[in-house]
């Protein structure tokens, strides 16, 4: 029970330390440009148009960097959201609630909701609906994903007992 509440008690720092920070001090677009030199992919990337925040997101509008540094953002959101997810499912199961799937997504739709009225509050920072979407469908996914994991664990152990 012990390492649960840690485990949630680390998240949540966590998240609260990301979102204190300004773009400037989270941007890695410099780190891209020295990793990234060659542009790999750049002319596939060109292809795709993303709508965020009444911007049109492209290669062409927002340049190369920016756009892996938008899908790296986007998809830190959705993976992290989605690990949040699955630690609170964990933790609710250790608490033997009936539902802990239904209550562990229910908790990171308020925690990201509260994340990004949070991070309206900080300069250089905007509250952005669209990401608690994008949260919730991470902590959705990943929270099937885990139990489609633990039902054929469970099927796999159930032939194996038979047999």
């Amino acid at each position: 029970m012990k390492k649960s509440i840690f485990f949630v008690i680390v998240s949540l720092i966590i998240v609260a330390i990301f979102s204190n920070m300004s773009y400037e001090q989270q941007t890695i677009v410099p780190t891209l440009r020295d990793v990234l030199k060659d542009k790999p992919l750049e002319g596939w990337l060109s292809q795709f148009e993303f709508h965020y925040w009444g911007r049109t997101i492209t290669v062409e509008t927002r340049g190369y960097f920016y756009v892996i540094e938008f899908l790296i953002r986007k998809a830190t959101h959705f993976f992290g959201y989605g690990l949040l997810a699955v630690i609170f499912y964990l933790f609710y199961r250790k608490l033997h609630m009936r539902v802990p799937a239904i209550f562990a997504f229910c908790s990171i739709v308020i925690i990201a909701s509260l994340d990004e009225f949070r991070q309206s509050m900080v300069p250089g920072r905007s509250g952005i609906v669209d990401d608690v979407i994008l949260d919730a469908c991470g902590a959705f996914t990943l929270l099937v994903c885990m139990k489609l994991f633990s039902w054929s664990i469970h099927k796999i152990k159930q032939v194996r007992e038979v047999s």
